[in-house]
């Protein structure tokens, strides 16, 4: 019999995400739809040079934050 896993495998865990002013900054925003579909709370930190990436507009409004 298989183990089940948890629908929110992250359920009551919070989470502080760094996001820096790379290429990859854009991914914070897929991180933080699945942190948060999996039950944490997210906090996002983000450098000035990141917000020439993604908007903290859009971080703040995925992470409800």
């Amino acid at each position: 019999m298989a183990a089940s896993v948890p629908a929110r495998p992250l359920e009551g865990r919070r989470l502080l995400l760094g996001v820096t002013g790379g290429i990859a900054a854009y991914k914070a925003a897929l991180l933080v739809r699945l942190f948060k579909k999996a039950g944490a709370e997210v906090q996002v930190l983000m450098t000035p040079d990141a917000t020439r990436f993604i908007t903290p507009l859009t971080l703040g409004t995925l992470s409800e934050r």
